[in-house]
């Protein structure tokens, strides 16, 4: 009792407890507080409504959609990354490692502005491609691009420690018992990679869901096109369209709360795996 009373009141521990959680309130939860209060401040039908307009829904539609398809793309080249980042010697091996982290250092205005040098119609690249009658900026496959390169770390970052945790005995027995690389890696390997896997796509997804500054400068923010939620969520606001952009984003906010819960599950699921 004396020990639990002692921790309870010592100082060293309670101003440490004070100052987080007051930051976790005044930073976190007192912003989707009020962003939540104020979307339903209307009522729950005017809520809907806001949501449900054609434009804000075409831009919520084609946000989900872009984020899942990008999130499928990266479960297979963030793994084939990290795979050969782990597994294989290469010369500038240390080199590519650092380059993965680069889109967390850039900023992504900056992201978009290479791409539409890379990829605009001025470009050789562009202009080859728009030749062949494929538009890449101020087009979907422009914000593909945006997204992947701002989300690409996640999906590396995410499976590559586990990787190089992973003990070669099961392999190495599979392989006595004379499987083959794909029986391996598909019955061996894949099943400890997997929850890791998962989490990268779901943080790739979430990121992509609120991306804003690459996307911006390479989408054009044409209605129906290649508007996005974010662009939209920015353009309602400065139309002062507050309660439509309050819509949006409280679906973007509730999104981001299953992705976070659909994490936690997935961490709980890791850690029974590896016990």
């Amino acid at each position: 009792m004396k020990n639990n009373r002692a921790t309870a009141l010592a100082p060293s521990e309670m101003i440490p407890r004070s100052l987080s959680l007051f930051y976790i309130g005044f930073l976190i939860v007192l912003p989707i507080v009020a962003i939540t209060a104020e979307a339903f401040k209307g009522g729950l039908l005017n809520l809907f409504h806001q949501i449900t307009l054609p434009e804000g829904l075409y831009a919520l539609k084609l946000t989900f959609f872009l984020a899942l398809f990008l999130a499928l793309i990266n479960i297979v080249t963030g793994t084939a990354t990290a795979w050969v980042l782990v597994r294989y010697s290469f010369p500038f091996k240390t080199f590519m490692n650092a380059l993965i982290d680069i889109p967390f250092a850039i900023p992504t205005v900056v992201t978009g502005i290479m791409l539409v040098l890379l990829y605009g119609p001025n470009s050789p690249i562009g202009s080859f491609f728009e030749k062949q009658g494929i538009e890449i900026i101020f087009n979907k496959p422009g914000i593909i691009l945006a997204l992947l390169f701002v989300t690409f770390p996640f999906a590396v970052r995410s499976v590559q420690p586990v990787l190089m945790e992973m003990e070669k005995d099961m392999e190495e027995a599979a392989q006595t018992l004379g499987a083959s690389r794909t029986t391996i890696f598909f019955r061996v390997i894949l099943p400890t990679l997997l929850p890791s896997i998962l989490t990268g796509a779901a943080l790739s997804f979430s990121r992509a869901l609120g991306e804003f500054g690459s996307i911006v400068i390479v989408a054009g923010n044409i209605p129906f096109k290649t508007q996005v939620a974010s662009v939209y969520i920015y353009g309602e606001i400065e139309s002062a369209n507050i309660q439509s952009a309050l819509g949006t984003a409280v679906v973007l906010l509730f999104s981001s709360f299953v992705v976070l819960f659909f994490l936690n599950i997935l961490q709980k699921w890791s850690h029974k795996h590896e016990r």
